[in-house]
């Protein structure tokens, strides 16, 4: 199975399955002589790990992470980093009256069909229990930018269903169970769940991520635009369908005069191209909305078929998130530092030379 490897410089490669004895990921490129250990990759795992809130998955999973190669005396050798984190709460036997069926919305049927053979617990490789290897290397990448570049980044949901906000505050997210912006819905949220849990739905959600004090000239302004590998790695997460860059699709109904953002000496006039312009970063804090479908696991019955193609239905019992956007927060934060610190690397490796010319302030 190819395509397990994001990045060009900074380059991470996971495997594991949902359900097998251990998740893995190597991490090739990390500067060395950056701080590292468990501690400083262990937060994001917790906000992203199962059981992390009462409104998702009752799986409860440790997801303790383990650094086996590339650290010494607590500080990168630029070496491969190996990560390892134990899987300790499968329940298999829950997916056995599903092995032959496919679960509609879920890879089984394409995964199927491709590689002749699946992992049914779960949905094995297609689960989204990879990206726990993701925010660890995210993680990483985060250390690494904010040593090195100053750069952070955070995020949030602002849309859960039909309840959305208009506000954008991490902080406030990190202080209540839906990773919500907007801590005036919580009631409104509440009383959604409690709906969901009474007739066995999901709901879709919007997460929306930033990057701050990002340097000018990330990306370049063909294949390797930044916003097409920001758009590439939102999409690459389990439940993602739709990216929006800055304003998005709200700029196809704006005029020139209106979308375009305007310089002056002191600052930028406004950010609706989300920080990147031509496919280079601009400076200004780079804005990142995606979408997130409601997922197919639920307790209320679907029409599919087997793997003979008999016509039968499906309820999906066993451990399953009501809104998987709650928990993907993490997971969007952590494949925006990869893309960013793939980016500035590759940067560095090319640009080195070029004398710095006038640069209009950072955006605070």
């Amino acid at each position: 199975m190819p395509s397990n490897t994001f990045g060009e410089v900074f380059r991470v490669t996971t495997c594991g399955e949902s359900h097998g004895l251990a998740l893995a990921c190597i991490i090739d490129s990390v500067p060395p002589l950056i701080e590292l250990d468990e501690s400083m990759i262990q937060p994001d795992l917790d906000r992203r790990r199962p059981g992390s809130t009462r409104y998702g998955t009752p799986r409860n999973e440790a997801d303790q992470v383990k650094i086996i190669s590339g650290v010494f005396e607590g500080k990168t050798t630029g070496t491969p980093i190996g990560l390892i984190i134990e899987n300790t709460s499968q329940r298999s036997q829950d997916y056995s009256a599903i092995m032959n069926s496919y679960r509609p919305g879920h890879a089984d049927y394409t995964y199927q069909l491709k590689y002749g053979i699946r992992d049914y617990r779960g949905g094995g490789r297609a689960s989204a229990r990879e990206t726990a290897m993701r925010v660890a290397a995210g993680a990483v990448a985060k250390q690494v930018l904010r040593k090195l570049f100053n750069v952070t980044i955070d995020g949030c949901v602002t849309a859960i269903g039909e309840i959305n906000t208009d506000k954008y505050d991490a902080k406030v997210a990190l202080d209540n169970d839906f990773n919500f912006a907007d801590n005036s819905k919580i009631d409104d949220l509440k009383a959604l769940f409690k709906d969901l849990a009474t007739c066995g739905d999901s709901v879709g959600a919007v997460v929306e991520v930033r990057a701050h004090n990002v340097p000018v000239g990330l990306g370049s302004p063909i294949f390797n635009r930044l916003d097409a590998q920001i758009a590439q790695a939102m999409m690459g997460i389990n439940a993602v369908k739709g990216v929006e860059i800055g304003d998005g699709f709200e700029m196809a109904r704006m005029r020139g005069s209106q979308a375009r953002d305007e310089l002056t000496p002191e600052k930028f006039m406004s950010n609706h191209s989300g920080g990147i312009l031509g496919g280079i970063s601009s400076g200004q804090e780079i804005k990142v909305r995606m979408a997130l479908k409601p997922t197919s696991s639920i307790l209320v019955p679907g029409n599919t078929i087997d793997k003979e193609g008999n016509v039968t239905s499906i309820v999906t019992k066993g451990r399953h998130d009501p809104c998987v956007g709650i928990r993907a927060v993490p997971i969007a934060e952590a494949m925006l530092a990869i893309t960013l610190l793939d980016a500035a690397m590759l940067n560095k490796a090319q640009c080195f030379n070029v004398p710095q010319g006038f640069t209009i302030p950072s955006e605070k």
